[in-house]
């Protein structure tokens, strides 16, 4: 199977990810940060380097997809050796979320928004949906608490209008997803890197989703 993992910044995919790994043996896939030749730059600059931080995310979560599409094809060849894959982020967000906030705030062009776009839309036809998407919700206190801890010395500088606006395209997202079965957990008295049962409660739901589609 191919879950994924979406949230704004700082709601804790990465941990949620690893967790899951480690607990059902599966691969993490994950988002393109640590070495990402453009992050620092971009939260110096944003409309400078909107587009290209895009075209990165964008090209790199393509791979993904690529692998993911592959593990599926193994999958169908030897089911008794089939590999579930949890990914970090989706390219649905990408587009729907950030390149849309970069563009609507106008850090980012209408002429590169428009190739940006084009790009994206040549590239989603060959994507499979998630089987289910797991969906953190979390508000604006929870972000900075997780932003902080972690410790990124590029985040820190992170507006609360630019973590916000993310929000609420992530609620418009969440709200019009029809792509595949959709689990949305409220992370903001949820802790399961720390708490055994609310990680337990996690999997228990997660468990719940998984019985409907095997």
């Amino acid at each position: 199977m191919h879950v994924a993992i979406t949230g704004n910044i700082g709601a804790g995919k990465t941990t949620l990810a690893e967790r899951l790994a480690q607990h059902y043996g599966w691969e993490v896939l994950y988002e393109a940060v640590e070495g990402n030749p453009y992050l620092a730059d971009f939260y110096e600059d944003m409309p400078r380097w909107a587009f290209n931080l895009q075209i990165y995310f964008l090209n790199s979560r393509f791979s993904q997809v690529k692998k993911i599409m592959t593990v599926r094809e193994a999958n169908q060849v030897n089911p008794a050796l089939a590999r579930t894959v949890v990914q970090d982020r989706t390219i649905y967000e990408d587009a729907a979320i950030f390149a849309r906030n970069l563009y609507q705030s106008g850090r980012m062009t209408e002429r590169d928004y428009l190739t940006y776009r084009a790009l994206f839309d040549n590239m989603i036809s060959l994507v499979h949906p998630p089987d289910l998407m797991i969906y953190l919700r979390a508000d604006l206190p929870k972000l900075r608490e997780q932003i902080r801890k972690r410790g990124r010395l590029f985040e820190q500088s992170i507006s609360d209008e630019y973590l916000l606006s993310l929000n609420q395209l992530y609620e418009e997202f969440i709200t019009s997803y029809k792509a595949g079965e959709l689990l949305i957990l409220d992370v903001n008295t949820l802790d399961y890197a720390d708490r055994a049962a609310d990680f337990l409660e996690v999997i228990r739901q997660i468990d719940a989703r998984l019985t409907i589609l095997s």
